[in-house]
């Protein structure tokens, strides 16, 4: 028997309250509004309210950084047209075109709001995940693109004038893409977004970049104009640090990774639900900014159709009261196996052709 709580609503039809001494009505409208503000629920409607919500902060947070980092482009390009700095006008470009890499994202966001259907059963959530691997792409090409213009710096050196200007633009640059990273992770580590998380580390790889016009303008102040492409070689390899950082997120994602403690504490609350003797395949993942998971539990063989499914809801109920970003729970239930008699008897051999075929083979 197989409880799966993620495409509808369902009432308790019992008037007793849960184990942890709260009763929680689950109503809709202005009554589930008023239920959210004083207290809390553990309805699936209310899952999907806070999935949507999140992704609402994940948009705004998108949408004001993208005009963040429109103003900080703006103030650089004005400068560049006082100053004819190439190198100035580089940057500026880089940030322009890395401040349109938002755009995907927000597209993300707002896909994976949409409800599942007949092709895509999952829903659209993933479509998160693929942004941050473009996300990826784009830090990837700006640290390729710095240490481009570097070396070509190296072989055909540039004359910088207007130090003061270009110095306080880079300045800008930075500090501008600065805030906006520190924003975007701020709400992406928030709301469980690596996308978001990564899309502010690419705003911090074009600080850097901004960052090496600093001080290279420094350098070729002080009498060493080789300065300036040394510094951008820096940077390359500073931006290829933020990207491991940044990948080792993302990508586990894309594997389904989670964090360790993440499952103790699922496996640690479905195991102390009243009613439950055992939990076994247990499995998590994050899809987009929200979690689901699968797992079987063991029940008194004696109990009703109707209890086991009781105590499967109660687990559910206390994994959405302790793990908010859980959207979909999936339980198995099993009866206890006490007496000697196996309840999967009759799936014993196509287990044992499974571990034929996956077993390694010997010379």
């Amino acid at each position: 028997m197989t409880a799966q709580h993620s495409d509808h609503d369902h009432d308790h039809p019992h008037d007793q309250p849960h184990d942890h001494g709260e009763h929680h009505d689950h109503h809709s409208g202005w009554r589930g509004a008023l239920s959210k503000f004083f207290g809390h629920s553990h309805d699936h409607a209310d899952s999907i309210d806070d999935a949507l919500t999140r992704s609402a902060r994940g948009i705004r947070a998108v949408k004001i950084s993208l005009f963040g980092l429109g103003i900080t482009a703006v103030l650089q390009l004005i400068i560049v047209a006082i100053t004819s700095s190439v190198a100035l006008l580089a940057d500026t470009i880089h940030n322009f075109s890395d401040a349109m890499t938002s755009i995907p994202l927000w597209i993300a966001f707002i896909l994976g709001r949409r409800a599942a259907n007949r092709r895509y059963t999952y829903g659209y959530r993933r479509a998160e995940d693929l942004a941050g691997l473009f996300v990826l792409l784009m830090i990837f090409l700006s640290a390729v693109l710095a240490a481009y213009e570097s070396i070509n710096r190296l072989i055909n050196p540039v004359q910088v004038s207007n130090i003061p200007i270009v110095i306080a633009a880079g300045i800008i640059g930075f500090a501008g893409n600065e805030l906006v990273a520190l924003y975007r992770i701020r709400v992406g580590r928030s709301i469980g977004s690596a996308a978001l998380i990564a899309d502010g580390y690419h705003a911090r790889t074009d600080g850097l970049t901004s960052l090496a016009v600093v001080f290279g303008a420094i350098g070729v102040a002080l009498g060493f104009p080789i300065a300036d492409p040394l510094v951008g070689l820096l940077i390359s390899v500073a931006i290829l640090f933020v990207l491991r950082s940044a990948s080792k997120q993302m990508l586990g994602r894309l594997m389904d990774a989670v964090d360790p403690s993440l499952t103790d504490q699922v496996e640690r609350i479905a195991r102390a639900t009243p009613g439950v003797q055992a939990v076994e395949h247990l499995r998590l993942r994050w899809v987009g900014h929200t979690i689901e998971t699968s797992f079987a539990i063991t029940v008194d063989k004696e109990a009703t159709v109707e209890r086991g499914h009781e105590i499967a809801e109660l687990v559910r109920h206390e994994l959405t009261h302790e793990i908010p970003r859980i959207s979909s729970v999936e339980i198995h239930v099993n009866p206890c196996a006490h007496d000697g008699h196996d309840p999967h008897a009759s799936l014993r051999h196509h287990e044992q052709t499974t571990r034929e075929v996956s077993a390694p083979a010997r010379a």
